[in-house]
């Protein structure tokens, strides 16, 4: 029977060893945040005429 300190150690050692879930979370898909704004329009539609 090991003494309360050996237990101890013994339980660190295992907690330690003993592998761990890791949950894994694939990064966010990379979108155009600007795509629908006045800028991403070709220039000749941008201007405004002054009629």
């Amino acid at each position: 029977m090991p003494t309360d300190e050996e237990a101890a150690a013994i339980v660190a050692a295992v907690e330690i060893a003993w592998p761990r879930a890791v949950a894994v979370v694939p990064p966010p898909a990379e979108r155009w945040r600007w795509s629908g704004r006045w800028w991403s329009k070709p220039v000749p539609q941008r201007r405004r005429r002054p009629w």
